[in-house]
């Protein structure tokens, strides 16, 4: 970075709209956290126009800093002070040409890309795509004929470190110091890089959104040359701009706007249709072409010899942003991998859109060229980010697959001892004495859980230990077992790829033509390999802590080891460490101290900030109520241990029937559980009232499979849209049933009269007795004990190190509340009321907990009669607005 800052901006002009105020204190708080090298953790509500506000200001910042980077460029000619003031002006003049010349060969190289690409384009919609041909040579692929020789599931040599027995470690380490030489030599025309930002979001789908919102923005980062097809802007009405349009628009300039690049995985850009087709796990079979000579190579993908296939593929990525189908269909039109292409696009991207797992995983990171040094990280969505880390933490190992990896292990080395090095055959002995261990104690813990001895006493269906404590139940057979040691060799050899390949290969000769058998092998091909499941299992292993805990328990009624890390902020320290900058966005991230407290306790205050803004709104289209009591006056607490009491149920039904009288269209009611969802119907069934309720407004109910959810939508939709002639033709709307916290909780968009009213009924809280759960609150307990004996003043505060694990399970059910409030409002003219049923909303100490735009305006009703009184005039006001309208 040089000496000299960069001011922050009082106004955007990339923004494509005259922005609101909030809008505005965003893009600064953003440009300037980047600048000060932050971490910003930023809450805009959903309607605020957060991702254009994000995109804008770091582009912004981007396009000063490249101008900076320019300045510092020119200034490194000035640094003789000898030379007369004449020579230096030259100097630093000829400098600037050559810089400009450079940047204008780049932008004719994209422009001549996109050119390329029209091309291809329109040749692709006359050409019939033919199915590949399956030649007798690399018949393996398509499962018709496989090779007799096994020569190919052989550990390779350089993997084996076996051939050290003639040849001494210095001769080992001059002859790999050479192999990096000949590789630096072949690679000596290293590509330019440049900083960019990177943009996460929990789904590719959000990244699409995120595109349509980038070609809004008018920003010049780059050089722009005259070309006569180009990529036309998505009209706004269109839901996607399709890239079969490439080469229908008009004549232009194009290529002055970020070389934005959307990261995929193997499975979304393949375009190998045989390797598709095949059953079997797809990584695997691409990593074992790549590997392959001839007419065994994927045809996909360019040689050595033919590297400007590629470069011209890595080219036509960057002259213009690409979703994932577009990617696909531009690989399909160049007979050029994608996911490869991509690859190479990274280092001179400016805008880097991927997946939530694809920015967390270094794994996946050095996978892909990702290197996050002086970075500017960008996280939407970011109230997923903690049990998104939590669950990119968490390995799973059923006894079933544990079984299969020992049986595939077995057979492996039976029929390839007598080819294996010794060092190769004595890790492969280790390993399967560390699973025989771990088989045969899973087995005897589920048989003594199965004990049907009624005089004994019953041991818990779940245990949770330390890695250690694992490690020394598995007897004296593992003792002299390194898992470090096992761990290494395992990510070091492939040998896991190597053994599920020849396992693959057995089943599909002994399936042959038997259909039962194949059917089997296709259901196989959908899950992972059973040793990938027990290398990640040993691998967490291996780099565990005391964060970290191994539980074994029953799920589905089977046996299940798991592994998973308590600490979030764990893996996510690496990104911090790396970024110059991060940028944590979301609608909703309240309560924003327990994202501090969870992945940034250790991070210095000055290098934090936090911006949380209003809603573009005006007050008056809110109205958030919180009800204490019902109808009949008892009081309203869903606690877990009351939601079956009869009572209750009848006066929540009795609550809802009076809302149906004054709430306009649709009504969105969210309650705390699926079972909770299954008791009420089933009462309300039997008593009547949820055909009272149908009589009033059409009753749905969110659907446990997601197969369903689109149906139920649509059917909801058009329900709250209809009118209904026996009223007048007035809109009688619709009454949908979901669940906190599910699949129509967060991401959906209910604007208008799809939500004139959410209601939340209860507190969602997790299932206390979860051992998982118990062990992350209890770690909380045990990090928040350390820090008040480190800080004695901390004591004195009035916080116990209890009050943590209290923090930690009442901020899990506030986000979760407050991601289903998010859906009551999307955008400005908007308008909803928001009821929570639950006198527990009342107390302080979880108002603090929702979104500043929501707490403000609360008005907590002590009987239901004043709430029906807040609402009609609040719906009142609003009828009458829209007729004067």
């Amino acid at each position: 970075m040089s000496d000299f800052g960069l001011a922050t901006p009082e106004e955007f002009p990339a923004f494509p709209f005259t922005p609101y105020d909030i809008q505005r204190d965003l893009m600064r708080h953003v440009y300037a956290s980047i600048e000060a090298g932050k971490v910003a953790i930023t809450e805009s509500p959903t309607g605020t126009g957060k991702t254009l506000s994000l995109l804008c200001a770091s582009l912004t910042w981007l396009r000063d800093e490249q101008e900076r980077a320019r300045k510092g460029q020119l200034i490194l000619h000035t640094d003789n002070a000898d030379a007369p003031d004449w020579v230096v002006a030259q100097t630093i003049e000829r400098r600037r040409r050559e810089l400009e010349a450079e940047e204008q060969e780049y932008a004719s190289r994209l422009a001549t890309a996109r050119k390329r690409e029209a091309q291809l384009r329109r040749a692709m919609r006359g050409h019939v795509r033919k199915k590949q041909k399956v030649s007798s040579e690399d018949s393996d692929l398509s499962g018709e004929r496989v090779e007799d020789s096994d020569d190919a599931f052989l550990p390779d040599i350089e993997d084996s470190q076996g051939n050290e027995c003639n040849l001494s470690p210095a001769v080992l380490a001059l002859m790999r110091k050479l192999d990096r030489g000949q590789s630096a030599l072949q690679s000596d025309e290293k590509e330019p890089t440049c900083t960019k930002i990177y943009y996460a979001s929990r789904t590719h789908s959000q990244l699409a959104q995120v595109l349509k919102e980038l070609e809004k923005i008018k920003i010049k980062l780059n050089v722009a040359v005259s070309t006569p097809e180009r990529l036309p802007p998505a009209p706004p009405y269109a839901p996607k701009r399709p890239a079969s349009l490439v080469e229908d628009d008009e004549k232009g300039e194009e290529g002055c706007g970020p070389r934005a690049v959307s990261l995929g995985s193997r499975k979304q850009l393949c375009i190998n249709e045989r390797l598709r087709e095949k059953a079997g796990d797809l990584d695997e079979a691409c990593r074992q072409m790549l590997g392959e000579k001839g007419k065994k190579r994927c045809p996909h993908l360019p040689t050595a010899e033919e590297e400007a296939k590629m470069l011209d593929l890595r080219d036509q990525i960057l002259a213009v942003p690409k979703d994932i189908e577009d990617l696909f269909l531009t690989g399909q039109a160049t007979d050029t991998c994608p996911y490869f292409g991509v690859r190479r696009a990274i280092p001179q991207a400016q805008l880097v859109l991927l997946p939530y797992n694809l920015l967390l995983q270094r794994t996946a990171r050095e996978a892909l060229g990702i290197d996050l040094t002086g970075q500017v990280v960008i996280i939407d969505e970011a109230h997923n980010l903690i049990s998104t880390l939590l669950s990119l933490s968490t390995t799973r190992l059923p006894l079933r697959t544990l079984v299969n990896a020992h049986h595939q292990l077995s057979i492996y080395f039976s029929r390839f001892r007598n080819r294996l090095s010794t060092l190769h055959a004595l890790h492969l002995r280790r390993l399967m004495n560390l699973l025989d261990a771990l088989n045969r104690y899973a087995e005897e813990w589920r048989d003594s859980r199965m004990n049907v001895d009624k005089s004994k006493p019953r041991s818990p269906d779940v245990e949770v230990m330390t890695s250690a404590e694992l490690l020394q139940r598995l007897g004296r057979k593992t003792e002299g077992i390194n898992l470090l040691e096992v761990e290494k060799y395992l990510r070091e050899s492939k040998i896991a790829r190597k053994i599920s390949g020849y396992s693959v290969r057995t089943l599909e000769k002994a399936a042959a033509q038997d259909t039962v058998k194949l059917a089997k092998l296709a259901r196989l091909a959908n899950t992972t390999p059973p040793l990938h499941a027990v290398e990640n299992f040993i691998s967490a292993l291996s780099a565990s802590s005391e964060d970290g805990r191994v539980t074994i328990s029953f799920v589905d009624g089977q046996v299940e080891i798991k592994y998973q890390h308590l600490n979030p902020a764990t893996y996510f320290q690496e990104v911090i460490e790396a970024a110059r900058a991060i940028v944590l966005a979301g609608g909703t991230m309240s309560p924003i101290e327990d994202v501090v407290n969870q992945l940034f306790a250790a991070l210095p205050s000055e290098r934090l900030s936090t911006f949380s803004c209003g809603h573009i709104i005006p007050a008056s289209n809110l109205q958030t109520i919180v009800l204490k009591k019902g109808p009949r006056g008892s009081d309203l607490q869903f606690k877990y241990q009351q939601r079956s009491d009869e009572n209750l149920i009848a006066e929540l039904g009795q609550i809802l029937l009076n809302f149906t009288n004054v709430v306009p269209s649709g009504m969105v009611v969210f309650v705390p559980s699926y079972g909770f969802l299954q008791t009420v119907m089933k009462q309300w069934q039997s008593s009547g009232l949820l055909d009272k309720l149908n009589a009033k407004k059409k009753v749905f109910s969110e659907p446990q499979q997601s197969t369903d959810v689109e149906a139920v939508l649509r059917d909801y939709s058009s329900e709250c849209h209809s009118t209904d002639a026996a009223q007048g033709g007035k809109r009688r709307g619709a009454l949908l049933f979901a669940v906190v916290g599910a699949k129509l909780s967060e991401g959906l968009n209910f604007a208008d009269d799809l939500a004139r009213a959410v209601v939340i009924v209860g507190l969602p809280f997790a299932n206390l007795g979860s051992p998982e759960l118990r062990e992350r609150m209890n770690y909380v307990v045990r990090l928040e004990q350390r820090r008040l004996a480190a800080n004695s003043a901390g004591s004195s505060a009035g916080r116990s190190a209890k009050d943590a694990g209290t923090e930690l399970y009442e901020n899990m059910c506030m986000n979760a509340v407050n991601q289903s409030i998010g859906r009551a409002i999307r955008h400005q003219k908007d308008w909803a009321a928001l009821v929570l049923v639950d006198a527990r909303y009342a107390s302080a100490r979880i108002r603090k907990k929702l979104p500043k735009w929501i707490d403000s305006g609360t008005m907590v009703t002590d009987t239901f009669g004043q709430g029906m009184k807040e609402l009609g005039r609040f719906y009142r006001e609003k009828r009458g607005g829209e007729s004067g309208s």
